[in-house]
């Protein structure tokens, strides 16, 4: 494939570089897993394979052979040579056809799979781009050439799964409590769990930054810097949190106190700018 237009940000992402934090080196990968996954399933590809992520739509890109092709992630329209297409389900893409992504109407993050997956350059064992670090391919432009691999599966017995639609109103993500409570005074958590916030348009694959009550710290002192994971609520001196993702630094100074449930990372990074979010308690086990 030949890229025409990567839209506001398009860039190779697979499952990340895990492992190597101790390196100084983040996992990184696609910030929506599960739709990364999803895509790949439908593509007969590893779920882990190298595919397109798509900020906010604005994708076309040409075939220069006959393709297999899924899209994922947040639901936006999709063409094919001209031809309505929908999100989830297996595409044929002839040669010399556009596949054009637009913009979807909720989420944030859509992805590009083809059958054999993008033959791209691995960096430590990883095809995604890093937008914090650097590593990985750059960023997809104009005339950027996609090479496909080759199948080495066969495709699934289905040729589509339904896509969850992001929120388009609110979103609730689950915690844990995190491990510097006791930098924080004794109602900072419960504003937390009660209060909403919004996602600011700062944001990007590093992490949420998010705009609302402020959490009043307890001690004014600097934390030395310790490990960080996705979605950890970084609190910064401001008071303003900040829900790490992807690309979130490998350590981090500031105190952390919750930390998103893994399932419910994938939905945060479908949180657009102006999203009002929430932060609900998980639930004790009997």
């Amino acid at each position: 494939m030949e890229v025409l237009e990567p839209g506001p940000l398009a860039t190779f992402q697979d499952l990340g570089r895990p492992g190597l934090a101790g390196i100084g080196v983040g996992a990184s990968g696609a910030a929506d897993r599960a739709a990364l996954r999803l895509a790949n399933r439908l593509a007969g590809n590893d779920e882990g394979a190298a595919a397109v992520e798509v900020t906010l739509g604005g994708f076309a890109a040409r075939a220069r052979g006959d393709l297999t092709v899924v899209v994922t992630g947040a639901p936006c329209p999709v063409t094919v040579g001209g031809r309505g297409g929908a999100a989830g389900s297996v595409l044929r893409v002839r040669a010399g056809e556009c596949l054009r992504l637009g913009t979807p109407p909720v989420g944030l993050r859509s992805y590009v799979a083809v059958r054999g997956g993008f033959a791209v350059e691995r960096v430590l064992g990883s095809a995604s781009t890093d937008v914090l670090s650097g590593l990985g391919p750059p960023p997809l432009e104009p005339g950027t050439v996609l090479p496909v691999g080759v199948p080495h599966r066969p495709l699934p017995a289905v040729d589509f799964a339904p896509v969850a639609a992001p929120p388009a109103d609110g979103l609730v993500l689950t915690v844990v409590p995190g491990p510097r409570q006791d930098w924080f005074h004794d109602d900072a958590l419960p504003t937390l769990l009660r209060e909403t916030y919004a996602v600011s348009p700062r944001s990007n694959r590093v992490g949420l930054r998010l705009d609302g009550p402020p959490l009043t710290r307890a001690r004014g002192d600097e934390l030395p810097s310790e490990g960080m994971v996705p979605g950890a609520v970084q609190v910064p001196p401001s008071g303003r949190p900040t829900l790490f993702l992807a690309d979130h630094p490998v350590t981090g100074g500031y105190p952390v106190i919750a930390v998103v449930v893994a399932a419910d990372v994938d939905r945060a990074a479908q949180a657009r700018p102006g999203l009002t979010l929430r932060f609900a308690a998980a639930r004790r086990p009997h």
